[in-house]
């Protein structure tokens, strides 16, 4: 009988020191999960900088192509307008002296 009790005192005293190591060792683990954590967090913090300016970056990079295609279009479209209107400017001249001819010859009231 003193036997069986010797091995289960001892049998309690492996399991309460493996629940020990085993506590230890989930401390551990939690304690280096918040430092990683922290280390993370202060690396993204180091570079929020850098991420905005580099947003910024493609920001304006952006911004430029649609101004130079706005610009491009409103080159074209003035081009297209200049064009017009030198197609239409003898027209317009012909129409102007035909009133003005009419007017001449159109007889006075007084």
């Amino acid at each position: 009988m003193d036997d069986i009790l010797k091995r289960l005192l001892d049998a309690e005293l492996r399991a309460e020191r493996l629940a020990q190591e085993a506590e230890t060792e989930q401390e551990r683990v939690i304690q280096e999960a918040l430092a990683l954590g922290k280390a993370q967090d202060e690396q993204l913090t180091l570079r929020i900088p850098e991420l905005r300016r580099s947003y910024i970056a493609k920001a304006e990079e952006r911004a430029e192509q649609v101004i130079a295609e706005l610009r491009r279009r409103y080159d074209e479209r003035h081009v297209q307008l200049r064009e017009q209107a030198e197609q239409h400017e003898q027209a317009g001249l012909d129409a102007a002296f035909q009133v003005l001819i009419e007017l001449d010859h159109a007889p006075q009231s007084r």
